[in-house]
């Protein structure tokens, strides 16, 4: 470190000397020429040439798609026939038992999905729509079933978020 910032102090005058005999003079440019300068207060560290040999720069690595099968079939919902209907277990600071249903969908993909709101009527071989979507708590589980399409039924008595679980807005009572 301190010979070669001790080379480079006595080469430097050397250097300076011989530089109009290494580069031929150019013309000055007509133009107005302006240093821009970056909005960002800190400096833009580039790496160094032994940190670029050591390998410090590495290709990002590509994200993997939240529900596979639908992505690699380039479709938003499949259908599917349910073949078994379970309950899993939430991970580590919830509980509870969350309603799952192995489906075969129509590509022939075995999936684990979610079945959303409060009971269901499905069972074996009922035909399902299946959408993308996991569920946080359940390890394993990328997908959801829709609810009131096919043979999954809408969620009763549902007032808020209605949309979501199939269920028609309710008749409003006549008076008098």
């Amino acid at each position: 470190m301190a010979t070669t910032f001790f080379r480079n102090l006595a080469l430097r005058p050397l250097l300076q000397q011989a530089r109009p005999l290494l580069a031929p003079s150019l013309p000055k440019p007509s133009f107005p020429t302006t240093t821009m300068r970056s909005f960002s207060s800190t400096p833009v560290q580039s790496a160094t040439l032994m940190q670029v040999l050591r390998g410090c720069r590495k290709p990002q690595r590509a994200r993997h798609a939240i529900s596979p099968v639908l992505s690699r079939a380039n479709a938003p919902a499949m259908k599917g026939v349910c073949v078994k209907v379970g309950v899993v277990r939430p991970k580590k600071p919830n509980s509870g038992e969350r309603k799952t249903a192995r489906v075969r969908l129509s590509n022939g993909d075995l999936i684990t999905a979610y079945i959303p709101g409060e009971g269901h009527n499905i069972q074996q071989h009922s035909v399902v729509l299946v959408r993308g979507g996991r569920t946080q708590d359940c390890p394993g589980v990328r997908y959801h079933l829709v609810r009131g399409t096919l043979d999954l039924g809408s969620v009763g008595n549902r007032m808020t978020s209605r949309s979501k679980y199939g269920t028609k807005k309710p008749k409003k009572a006549s008076v008098g």
